[in-house]
């Protein structure tokens, strides 16, 4: 009877990392996209599946081998939620419209070099901000 409940709790950490890896894969591609939804009610339900089925593992009693990524589950699985949770995205109602001219500033492009939006003028440019969730 252990044996085979020892073999449940393996399976069980095994799926919750594996839940846990695909909600990830997900996520970052939809940050690779720029399409974070406003609504991340389904990861934040993904990530807590793999945490508590990492739990579940361990309640089942796992193998050692199957501790391992039920451990990793659980981390996972705590650790996006509440990063989801702290760090709130929101898309301002007061951004530039296509069309429009940019504000003049200055900041510091990747080579650490200061950048001013004046040596654009008259140039069409497409610039993109995005500051992922992490």
């Amino acid at each position: 009877m252990e044996a085979q409940s020892k073999k449940l709790g393996t399976t069980l950490g095994f799926a919750a990392l594996g839940v846990a890896v695909i909600t990830v894969a997900l996520w970052f591609r939809q940050i690779d996209q720029v399409a974070l939804p406003e609504n991340r009610t389904l990861f934040v339900v993904s990530y807590l599946t793999a945490l508590a089925m990492g739990v579940g593992a361990f309640v089942a009693r796992t193998r050692w081998f199957g501790a391992i990524p039920a451990l990793l589950a659980i981390i996972i699985g705590g650790f996006f939620p509440f990063s989801v949770a702290i760090s709130r995205q929101e898309v301002a109602t007061t951004g530039i419209q296509i069309g429009q001219t940019i504000p003049h500033f200055k900041a510091l492009n990747r080579h650490g070099e200061l950048f001013d939006s004046a040596s654009l003028d008259g140039k069409l440019v497409l610039m993109k901000f995005f500051r992922g969730h992490w």
